[in-house]
Formats: structure tokens, C-alpha cells, sequence
């Protein structure tokens, strides 16, 4: 294996073993469709328990999955990072049953700061943007 295989192979090990330890995702089964460094695709069934009094997905469960890709994104380098911060703007509702994919991509990287964007989809509609910001843990 060359060393750059080998780096490779370290940093999707990193967010497997990252994600088999995050229980809030998994409750919400959050999957993970791609991951690499600074990029991940992640999805999510909404079910009934995750409706508000509007009968519509409560934005917390879009905001979890929205940060879910922002995690394994910025953690595809194979070093521990966490928010320092995130905002969501909401565009369109989604509902029980409906499948949403959440597309996490690198925008900057500089020392161990990065910024995120995140746009989560409903049957290819944008329903939600997320910004994250993060910080690499020493």
C-alpha cells in the first residue's frame, strides 16, 4: 500500500469509527452515503416521530443531519474536529416518509479552521442551507 493509500485508508477509518460512536445520528438514521476530505453526503428517512404540531419535520432533525454532513466532511482529514459554530436557513417543508440527502462541501481551510456549506434535499429541492464553521481539536 502506498502512503498516500494508507492515509486514505486512515481517514475513512477516522469517520467510520467517528460515526459508530454517534448516537444521536444513529437514533435518527442518519446514513452515510459518501466521505471523503472536506466533502460527505449523508441521508435520512424522516419518520413520525419527527414532526411538529405543523405535521412537518422539526427543524432540529434537519439541522442534526444538515451538521451530521458537515462532521463526517470535516472530519474526512483524520483528525478530530468539532462546530465552533452553524446557522440554517429553512426553505421548504418536508414530511414524514420523505427521504432527505444532506451534500456537505469544503468553502476554506486555513490552520485548523474551516468553513461548510451544507444543502439539504428533498426529491432534489433544496429545503434547508447550512453554514458550519470548525475547529480542529490539538
Amino acid at each position: 500500500m502506498t502512503p498516500d493509500q494508507e492515509s486514505i485508508r486512515g481517514e475513512v477509518d477516522f469517520v467510520r469509527d467517528m460515526m459508530v460512536n454517534d448516537a444521536a445520528s444513529a437514533g435518527a438514521g442518519v446514513r452515510v452515503l459518501h466521505s471523503e476530505p472536506g466533502r460527505a453526503t449523508v441521508s435520512m428517512t424522516v419518520r413520525a416521530s419527527m414532526v411538529n404540531g405543523h405535521d412537518v419535520t422539526h427543524g432540529g432533525y434537519v439541522f442534526l443531519l444538515a451538521d451530521t454532513a458537515f462532521a463526517v466532511a470535516c472530519n474526512g482529514y483524520g483528525r478530530a474536529t468539532v462546530a465552533s459554530g452553524g446557522s440554517i436557513t429553512f426553505i421548504a417543508p418536508s414530511r414524514v416518509g420523505d427521504e432527505l440527502i444532506a451534500e456537505a462541501t469544503e468553502r476554506a481551510r486555513w490552520g485548523r479552521s474551516g468553513i461548510y456549506d451544507v444543502t439539504v434535499r428533498r426529491d432534489g429541492e433544496s429545503i434547508a442551507e447550512f453554514r458550519g464553521n470548525s475547529r480542529e481539536l490539538r
